[in-house]
C-alpha cells in the first residue's frame, strides 16, 4: 500500500535523485579528506598542534586552518606563519573543487611548484611568499578567478610565465618581487591588469625603461619596482597615477629630472627613489601635501630645497645626503608633528640648524655631517629624550653646547667632530646611560673633564683629541668596563696617569700624545688583555718602563719625548718600536742601536739612588703635608680641589674566555670544515666545552700555509685577542666582517654575529676575500656580490670556479643564505637558530662520490 502510494505520487524518482546527490557529497567529503591528508603527510614539522585535529575521525571543516563553504566543502587552506616545513602536493590539493583560498605564506616550504597547481580552477587568492620553492612557476593561464597572487621571496627563479597573466583580469594585487627571475624587460602583459591596486616587482631582474603605459594603471595605492636595472626616465605618464600612496624607485639606474606633473600625486605618502643617478631641482615636490616619507639620497639632485616641505604637516622622515643640494634647510622642517629620522648630509647646505625638529620627542637620528651648516645647536635640543644619534660633524658649528643634551638618556651616539664648539662637558654626561660613542675632536672644548664621565657606563669609543681640556684624568675611569679606545693626545691635560686606567679592562687603544702628564707609566697598563697601541709621547713622564708591558701584543708603541729612565725591557727592544724610545736621554738598552749599552752596576746603583730619592721625596711630601694641615686648621679655611676627568677614542671589540694556544692548537687538518679565499675554516673545540669556527687568515706569503703562525685565526662569530709572534689582532670587528650597525651603535646582537657568518660564508661560495681591489674603494665582499646577483646568470658567475658544476646550484643556495645574512638591517637577518636550519634545508640536489685525498 505504502510502495503503490510512491509509485503513484511519482515520489521514487525524486527519492532516488536525492539519494544518489547524497552518494556523490558524501564520496566527494571522503575524497577531500584523502585529499588534505596527503598534505598533512607532504608537511615535515610545523609548530605545535597545528595537525593536531587532523585525523580521519573528524570532518575537514574541523581541521585547523581549514575552512568550508555552505555546503560542507573545503573552500579555504589558512596555515600562514605556521612553520611548516615540507613541500607541497599541488596535485592532491587541488583536487578540492571548492577551493578558493590558499594562505601558505611565511613558512619554510620547500621543493617546485608543480603543474598540479593549474588545476586549481576556482583559486581566488594565493599567497606562497616568504617561502624557498625553487624552480620556475608553471603557466597561469588557467586560473582566471585569480584576484590576489603573492609569490614576493618566495624561491621561485627562472623564466616567469608573465604571458599568462593577460588571463588574469581579475587580478588587484600582484606580487612577485625578491626573487633570483631571468632577466627581461618591463612585462607589458601587466599594463593590461587594470583592476590592479597593489603592484610589488621589486628586485626581480626588470630591466630597460619604464613604459609610459604605466600610467594606465589608474587604480594603483602602491607601486614598487625598486632594487632592478631600470634606467631612462621616470615617464611624465606616472603622474596620472593619483590614487598612488606609495612609490617605491630605489637601487635602479634611472636619471634625469623628476618629471613635470609628478606634483599631482598629492595622495602620495611614501616616496623613495634613492640611490639612482636623478639630478635637477626639487620644485615638483612641494605640492605633495601628504607625504610623509622623502628619501632621495644618493642621487645628484641640485638646487635648493623647497620652503614647501616646512609647511608639509605629515613628514616625519627626510633623507636627502649625498647630492648636490644648496642653501638653507627650511626652518619650518618638524613645526607640525615633528621628525622622526633627517639625514642631509654630505651636501653644500648652511644656514642654521631648524629649532623645531625635536617637537612631540619621537626623533631618532639627526645627521647633518659634511656641509656648511653655521650657528648653535637650538636649545629645544636639549629635551630631546627620543634622540639616539646625533651627527654634526664637519660643519662651522659654533657655541656652547646646551648642557641637557650631554645627558639624553637614549643617546648612543653624538658626533660633534671638526666644529668650532667650545665651552664645558656638562656633569649632566652622567645621566647619559646609552651613549657609547663619543665623537668631540677638533674643537675648542676647554676645562676639566666632569668626574661624571664615569658614570656613562656604556662608553666604548670616547674620541677628545685637539681641543684644550685641561685638568686630570679622573682616577674613576676604571670604571669604563667597555671602553675600546681613549684617545685624549693634543690637550692640556697635566697630572698623572691614574692606576685604575688598568681596570678598564676591554681598552686596545690608549693615546695621550701631546699632553703634561708626569709621574711613572702605571704597571697596571700592562694588564689590559686586548691592549695593542699605545701611545703616552710628548709628554712629561718620568721613571722606568714598567716590566708588566712586556706581557703585551702590541703592535703601536710609543714613550718617545718624555723623561723616562733606565733598561728598556727585552722584549719591547725591538727595531718595530725604536721611534717609540727616541727623546728619553736616560733610556739604555743591550739590543737597539743608538741607545746607550746598559750595566748591571750602573743598574743597580741607579735603583738604589731611585729608591733614596723617593725615600727623601716621600719625607718631604709628608712634611709640606703636615705643615700645610696645620695653616688650614689655624685659619679655618675649607676648600675643595676639584677633580678632573678625560677624554677618549674607541673601538669596538667582542672580548671572550680563551687564549691563543687553544686556538692555535685546534688549526690541524683533521678540523678542517671549509675553504674560503682568504683562508681556512676549521672546527675547534676549546678546554670550556665551547664549539667555534675558526677562520685562518693567511697573511703571509699563501704558498707557506702548513705554519699556521705566519697566519692569523678568526672565530667566525666571536672575537680572539691578539697572540704573539705574527699573529694579527683579529676581532669581530674585523674590517670586512664588521657588521653596519656598529658605526651607530656598540651593542653586539647575535645578529652582528649572523652577518659576520654570512660574510664568511660568501667567501667560501666565491672564493674572494672580504676586502679585494675588483669590489672597488671601500667596498666589499657584501657590497660585490648584492651587487651582482641580479639574475641567476649573474649569481652563477659569482660561484668560485674550483666548485664542481654539479654543485654549483647547491653553492647559490649557500650564496641566497649568506644575502639574507648580510642584510642592511639586522631586524632582516635570520636568528641563528634558523640560518642552521637553512642551511640543513640547503642539501645537496645530488649525491655524487666524493673522494677525499689526505697528504701526509
Amino acid at each position: 500500500m505504502f510502495a503503490g502510494g510512491i509509485f503513484r505520487h511519482g515520489l521514487l524518482p525524486i527519492i532516488l535523485t536525492a539519494l544518489f546527490f547524497l552518494c556523490l557529497v558524501t564520496t566527494s567529503q571522503s575524497d577531500e579528506l584523502q585529499s588534505l591528508m596527503q598534505f598533512k603527510s607532504s608537511i615535515q614539522s610545523s609548530d605545535a598542534n597545528v595537525f593536531s585535529s587532523w585525523t580521519q575521525t573528524n570532518s575537514p571543516c574541523q581541521f585547523t586552518g581549514i575552512v568550508c563553504n555552505s555546503n560542507g566543502f573545503v573552500s579555504e587552506i589558512n596555515l600562514a606563519r605556521k612553520k611548516l616545513v615540507g613541500t607541497l602536493p599541488f596535485d592532491s590539493i587541488c583536487e578540492l573543487e571548492s577551493l578558493e583560498k590558499i594562505s601558505l605564506e611565511s613558512n619554510f616550504l620547500h621543493g617546485s611548484i608543480s603543474e598540479g597547481l593549474r588545476n586549481c580552477k576556482n583559486l581566488q587568492y594565493l599567497d606562497l611568499g616568504g617561502n624557498q620553492f625553487t624552480g620556475t612557476v608553471p603557466d597561469l593561464s588557467t586560473l582566471n578567478k585569480l584576484k590576489y597572487l603573492n609569490l614576493n621571496d618566495s624561491g621561485i627563479s627562472g623564466a616567469f610565465p608573465w604571458k599568462s597573466l593577460e588571463n588574469l583580469t581579475s587580478l588587484t594585487f600582484l606580487s612577485l618581487g625578491d626573487n633570483l627571475l631571468e632577466k627581461t624587460p618591463f612585462p607589458l602583459e601587466v599594463l593590461k591588469l587594470n583592476k590592479l591596486y597593489w603592484l610589488y616587482l621589486s628586485n626581480c631582474s626588470i630591466t630597460g625603461k619604464i613604459p609610459v603605459g604605466i600610467g594606465n594603471l589608474t587604480q594603483l595605492q602602491n607601486l614598487e619596482l625598486a632594487d632592478n636595472q631600470l634606467s631612462g626616465e621616470i615617464p611624465a605618464e606616472i603622474g596620472k597615477l593619483q590614487k598612488l600612496r606609495q612609490l617605491e624607485l630605489y637601487d635602479n639606474y634611472l636619471s634625469g629630472e623628476i618629471p613635470v606633473g609628478f606634483g599631482n600625486l598629492t595622495n602620495l605618502v611614501n616616496f623613495d627613489a634613492s640611490n639612482n643617478q636623478l639630478e635637477g631641482g626639487l620644485s615638483e615636490l612641494r605640492s605633495l601635501t601628504n607625504l610623509a616619507s622623502l628619501q632621495l639620497f644618493q642621487n645628484q639632485l641640485s638646487g635648493t630645497i623647497p620652503e614647501e616641505l616646512g609647511d608639509l604637516k605629515n613628514l616625519t622622515d627626510l633623507s636627502l645626503y649625498s647630492n648636490k643640494l644648496t642653501g638653507h634647510l627650511p626652518q619650518k622642517l618638524g613645526s607640525w608633528v615633528g621628525m622622526q629620522f633627517i639625514d642631509v648630509s654630505d651636501n653644500l647646505l648652511s644656514g642654521p640648524i631648524p629649532p623645531d625638529m625635536c617637537k612631540n620627542n619621537q626623533i631618532t637620528d639627526i645627521a647633518l655631517l659634511n656641509n656648511s651648516f653655521t650657528g648653535s645647536i637650538p636649545e629645544t635640543y636639549a629635551k630631546c629624550t627620543s634622540l639616539a644619534r646625533f651627527s654634526v660633524n664637519k660643519n662651522s658649528l659654533s657655541g656652547v653646547v646646551p648642557s641637557g643634551i650631554w645627558g639624553l638618556p637614549n643617546l648612543e651616539l653624538i658626533d660633534l667632530r671638526m666644529n668650532q664648539f667650545e665651552g664645558l662637558i656638562s656633569s649632566d654626561i652622567g645621566k647619559a646611560k646609552s651613549l657609547a660613542q663619543l665623537f668631540l675632536s677638533d674643537n675648542k672644548f676647554s676645562g676639566e673633564l666632569p668626574l661624571e664621565i664615569s658614570e656613562a657606563s656604556s662608553l666604548v669609543l670616547i674620541q677628545l683629541s685637539s681641543n684644550q681640556i685641561s685638568g686630570h684624568i679622573p682616577e674613576t675611569i676604571g670604571k669604563l668596563k667597555k671602553l675600546t679606545s681613549l684617545t685624549l693626545n693634543n690637550n692640556n691635560v697635566s697630572g698623572i696617569i691614574p692606576d685604575s686606567i688598568g681596570s678598564c679592562v676591554s681598552l686596545n687603544q690608549i693615546n695621550l700624545a701631546g699632553n703634561s702628564l708626569s709621574g711613572v707609566i702605571p704597571a697596571s697598563i700592562g694588564s689590559l688583555p686586548t691592549l695593542n697601541s699605545l701611545n703616552l709621547s710628548s709628554n712629561q713622564l718620568s721613571g722606568e718602563i714598567p716590566s708588566s708591558l712586556s706581557s703585551l701584543k702590541l703592535s703601536i708603541l710609543d714613550l718617545s719625548d718624555n723623561q723616562l729612565f733606565g733598561s728598556i725591557p727585552e722584549s719591547l727592544a725591538i727595531s718595530a718600536f725604536k721611534d717609540g724610545f727616541m727623546g728619553n736621554p736616560g733610556l739604555c738598552s743591550q739590543t737597539l742601536k743608538n741607545f746607550q749599552p746598559c750595566s748591571v752596576e750602573s743598574g743597580n746603583s741607579r735603583r738604589l739612588r731611585n729608591f733614596l730619592l723617593l725615600f727623601i721625596a716621600g719625607l718631604i711630601v709628608l712634611f709640606v703635608s703636615s705643615a700645610y694641615f696645620i695653616f688650614l686648621k689655624l685659619k679655618q679655611n675649607k676648600f675643595e680641589k676639584p677633580l678632573k676627568s678625560n677624554s677618549w677614542d674607541v673601538k669596538q671589540y667582542h672580548v671572550l674566555n680563551f687564549n691563543e694556544s687553544e686556538i692555535i692548537d685546534g688549526i690541524k687538518a683533521e678540523n678542517l670544515i671549509g675553504k674560503g679565499g682568504s683562508g681556512n675554516v676549521y672546527k675547534v673545540m676549546l678546554k670550556s666545552g665551547g664549539e667555534f669556527a675558526v677562520k685562518h687568515i693567511w697573511t703571509s706569503n699563501p704558498s707557506d700555509r702548513g705554519n699556521c703562525r705566519s697566519n692569523s685565526a678568526m672565530p667566525m662569530l666571536k672575537g680572539v685577542p691578539g697572540g704573539a709572534g705574527n699573529w694579527t689582532n683579529v676581532i669581530a670587528g674585523t674590517l670586512g666582517y664588521m657588521a653596519p650597525e656598529y658605526a651607530y651603535t656598540c651593542k653586539v646582537t647575535e645578529k652582528s654575529d649572523v652577518y659576520s657568518f654570512g660574510v664568511v660564508l660568501m667567501e667560501l661560495v666565491t672564493g674572494k676575500r672580504p676586502m679585494e681591489p675588483e669590489f672597488g674603494e671601500n667596498k666589499d665582499i657584501v657590497y660585490w656580490v648584492c651587487s651582482n646577483i641580479r639574475s641567476k646568470e649573474d649569481a652563477l658567475q659569482l660561484v668560485d670556479s674550483t666548485i664542481a658544476k654539479h654543485f654549483k646550484e647547491d653553492a647559490l643556495k649557500v650564496l641566497r643564505i649568506a644575502t639574507l645574512c648580510t642584510a642592511k638591517i639586522p631586524a632582516a637577518r635570520p636568528s641563528m637558530r634558523m640560518l642552521v636550519q637553512m642551511l640543513e634545508e640547503a642539501e645537496p640536489c645530488a649525491s655524487p662520490k666524493v673522494i677525499v685525498n689526505i697528504d701526509n
